[in-house]
């Protein structure tokens, strides 16, 4: 099973070519941060509320990118909310996040690396999929998911509500597609029991657009 943090990065690579959607550099660790988050709670090392985020199981995962931050939060001595959590690790953990779930996808088999130079000097580095089927699961599956009336599945359900608060449902889909299931959109942040409570609607795709690849 990919990770939420993997499948968010396969939701901003385009087809083909292996270039990232623009989002903001902001928005990207807020979702990257929160996708980790969202995996540790799924895997019970976590709980939170609007209050308070803290650590049910201290158990690692085995997944040392989940584990770097369970660490973190069970090494600390100040009790914080999910979004004090989200704020402070999206610009300590996100670059690190964003790397070791790169490197899983290409591990995985998924995408591979290609590092280029332009005029000799510049590195342009894309990563174009090898496994194209597995590359656009989680965009066909929240296309389902939003054309559809049928119980979701949770994990669909908070990753739509992850992508949508942090802006990358909007820049991965059609506006148009957005548009014409805001309903059922709205129906499936309603049913989260992590996303947005834990993101506490917080909007960060306002700034300067940077891409994950962008060194």
């Amino acid at each position: 099973m990919l990770t939420f943090a993997e499948e968010i990065l396969l939701l901003l690579l385009e087809d083909e070519q292996g270039k990232f959607l623009p989002v903001t550099r902001h928005a990207l660790g807020h979702a990257l941060v929160g996708a980790v988050l969202m995996d540790l709670a799924f895997a019970n090392r976590i709980d939170t509320d609007l209050e308070r985020l803290t650590v049910t199981d201290a158990t690692p995962t085995h997944n040392p990118m989940l584990d770097e931050v369970l660490e973190r939060i069970v090494s600390s001595r100040k009790a914080r909310s999910a979004v004090d959590w989200l704020k402070a690790l999206s610009g300590e953990e996100a670059a690190n996040i964003r790397e070791q779930a790169l490197a899983s996808l290409v591990e995985r088999g998924i995408v591979e690396r290609r590092d280029t130079k332009v005029l000799g000097f510049f590195r342009s580095r894309r990563y174009p999929p090898v496994d194209g089927e597995r590359m656009r699961s989680a965009s066909l599956r929240i296309s389902e998911l939003l054309s559809s009336d049928q119980i979701p599945d949770p994990r669909d359900v908070a990753l739509v509500s992850l992508a949508d608060a942090c802006g990358v449902l909007r820049t991965a889909f059609e506006e148009a597609e957005i548009e014409r299931n805001m309903p059922r959109l709205r129906q499936l942040g309603k049913m989260d029991l992590i996303g947005r409570e834990m993101l506490g609607r917080i909007s960060v795709w306002k700034h300067g657009l940077t891409g994950p690849d962008d060194d």
